[in-house]
């Protein structure tokens, strides 16, 4: 589905007037383009005709019933996701229903509001899902660039750039956050260029102590300092008709970023311990995700040096200005991580996805391919979810206010108790572990945030600081469970 284009559902019962009261509601509200069906044999008929992104059904109804309906659709179209209706008496069926595939279930009587939220994570679910079938093919597809994954234009400029400059023997500083790419950027560089047919040197310049890393790049004598027993050759030398990338730059002590200033104005390397010059023929790349301009008024890094390094800059997007590649990114990683741990034909839940696109990715690429990582390792079957992902989905900080918090935690307990009854816990029993823990934590979770923001008056701050957990966290779980603190001002 486009995301442009709009979303498409189809609601199914048998009562007209609830149809009815639902396509408007639908259509005002979320914007959606509704199709109403009175039974589920026209319903099926339809989505073979005109797959919908999301269903709406009644569980109840006559000839064939909501669950019969939900598997003959999957059989049709799998990335439909598919929300139930419940009156009392179906929870049962319900809670059967999520275990073969339904996304969730509203009980009757139920309010507008939690209806058009579930939609919408509806419809972006079946997105995703419809998404990731074809990522494979795009993939496939991809024309990568020395690495580089991602069709955004942002990714593009980027790459352009390195295509324009990397023919000549410019200096060039890449800047951007840790996690942006910034060493695959000067790979790139070197690669395309002349010098590309030798390898090209890398200097991690905050991993040397300041006498090891100026012996490391401009080499010895024999004799030049205690230990220097033999002659050694700088990195500098080494890369004589190559590339040499200062990984970190803004790292390197002022003492040696004189000696470095010389390299650069004279294209000269004198080793410690010898009076003599070498000319060398290198072509220089720095990194940093540092504010050098910062660091130049402290003193902290030469003002000349900057100059003669930032003779062409490269800054790296960070990952957040390139959301639309993730899912890209995403099953690249997957790929890579199912070959190297040997765990074939895995994919990503529609959920996992969304969580992956909703989080603020404070290490970039970087954070991103670890996540998937872990996904790949600790997954359980054939589909990632989102809980593989990482392990703060979900999970409360211990409140500093004890007592505030613990009142919030039996307030929620005593909301859990009075939504289950004898009848539900003896369905649970009837499910694996797993399965029936997801549904009473997930009835648990929404109950304490609920109980949080009423206490706070809908203040997302106060909130989270009873519960003893950062506001961005609090968020992301309000999101995750389809809450909004303006109902509970």
């Amino acid at each position: 589905m486009n995301a442009t284009q709009q979303p498409k559902v189809l609601v199914v019962d048998d009562e007209r007037d609830m149809l009815n009261l639902l396509a408007k509601v639908l259509v005002k509200k979320c914007g959606c383009s509704v199709a109403v069906a009175t039974s589920a044999e026209e319903a099926l008929e339809m989505v073979q005709v005109d797959p919908p992104d999301a269903v709406l059904t009644d569980i109840k109804m006559p000839g064939m019933d909501g669950l019969t309906f939900l598997q003959r659709m999957g059989a049709i179209d799998p990335a439909v996701t598919t929300i139930l209706m419940t009156g009392y008496g179906t929870i049962e069926m319900a809670v059967r229903a999520l275990k073969d595939g339904a996304y969730d279930f509203i009980e009757k009587p139920f309010d507008n509001e939690r209806i058009i939220r579930t939609i919408g994570r509806a419809v972006e679910r079946t997105r995703l899902l419809r998404e990731n079938v074809q990522l494979q093919n795009r993939l496939c597809d991809q024309d990568q660039f020395h690495g580089f994954i991602g069709r955004s234009r942002r990714l593009a400029q980027t790459v352009e750039l390195l295509r324009r400059i990397a023919p000549s023997n410019v200096t060039v500083l890449i800047r951007g956050e840790s996690g942006t790419g910034k060493e695959l950027a000067a790979k790139a560089l070197h690669a395309m260029s002349p010098r590309g047919a030798r390898p090209m040197i890398t200097v991690n310049c905050p991993a040397l102590p300041e006498h090891i890393l100026e012996s490391e790049l401009f080499g010895y004598r024999k004799g030049a300092f205690t230990g220097a027993d033999r002659d050694k050759t700088g990195l500098f030398v080494e890369a004589e008709g190559s590339t040499i990338l200062l990984d970190e730059v803004a790292d390197i002590p002022v003492s040696v970023q004189t000696k470095l200033l010389r390299v650069l104005q004279e294209k000269e390397v004198q080793p410690l311990g010898q009076n003599k010059t070498f000319s060398v023929d290198v072509r220089v790349i720095a990194s940093t995700n540092q504010d050098l301009e910062t660091k130049i008024r402290r003193g902290e890094f030469r003002e000349d040096l900057f100059y003669r390094l930032n003779v062409m800059t490269v800054v790296m997007p960070s990952l957040s200005s390139l959301a639309g590649d993730i899912p890209l990114l995403a099953q690249h990683f997957l790929d890579r991580y199912s070959r190297e741990h040997g765990r074939d034909n895995l994919e990503f839940s529609a959920e996992a996805l969304q969580s992956l696109m909703r989080r603020s990715w404070q290490g970039n690429v970087r954070e991103l391919q670890n996540a998937v990582n872990r996904g790949v390792l600790l997954c359980r079957g054939a589909v990632i979810e989102e809980d593989d992902l990482w392990d703060d989905q979900g999970a409360f900080v211990e409140p500093e206010d004890d007592l505030a918090g613990l009142d919030l935690a039996v307030e929620a307990v005593k909301a859990v108790e009075a939504m289950e009854g004898k009848e539900s816990m003896e369905v649970y029993g009837q499910l694996p572990y797993r399965e029936a823990k997801n549904i009473v934590l997930h009835r648990f979770n929404a109950a304490y945030l609920a109980a949080a923001l009423k206490a706070a008056g809908g203040n997302v701050t106060a909130a989270a600081r009873t519960c003893g957990m950062e506001r961005q966290a609090f968020q992301r779980l309000l999101r995750r469970y389809n809450m909004e603190s303006r109902s509970f001002r």
